[in-house]
């Protein structure tokens, strides 16, 4: 097989990964919340969530409980696409909140910066349809293998 017949055939492995992925996440709390995947590869994700009613508190802009549960959820996702056949799990999590948003869509890039033998550290931010920065977040993750 040539170079780009590989290159082709393992960015439809990977794509073909990653769509398995999302299917199994459907019917958790992922699908509930709305999480949408945008791309990802080893060291980055990009989720999005279109802002529903529910997703608001009193207040009438976004819960801030659901823009923790898209940080944790796109970094959790670069934790699996990092430690592929092993378990991760979330032990910190630190969400800054910027801006408020009421509605539109929210999009969440997530980046793995440190790895150590056990412990992935993430960074993430959400922002608005604008561009406008809303949170910035960083995690860490623990493989249990």
């Amino acid at each position: 097989m040539m170079e780009g017949e590989q290159d082709r055939s393992r960015s439809q492995e990977a794509k073909a990964r990653l769509e398995a992925l999302e299917a199994a996440a459907r019917p958790t709390f992922w699908g509930y919340l709305g999480c949408e995947l945008v791309s990802a590869g080893e060291d980055r994700a990009v989720i999005a969530l279109q802002v529903r009613p529910e997703h608001l508190n009193l207040a009438g802009i976004v819960h801030g409980g659901v823009l923790a549960s898209l940080l944790d959820n796109a970094m959790g996702l670069v934790a699996i696409l990092a430690c592929p056949g092993e378990r991760t799990v979330t032990t910190g999590l630190n969400v800054h909140y910027l801006l408020p948003s009421s509605e539109g869509l929210l999009t969440c890039e997530a980046a793995l910066i440190f790895r150590s033998r056990r412990t992935l550290t993430l960074e993430g931010r959400i922002a608005d349809n604008k561009g406008e920065l809303l949170v910035w977040g960083s995690g860490t993750f623990r493989r249990v293998t």
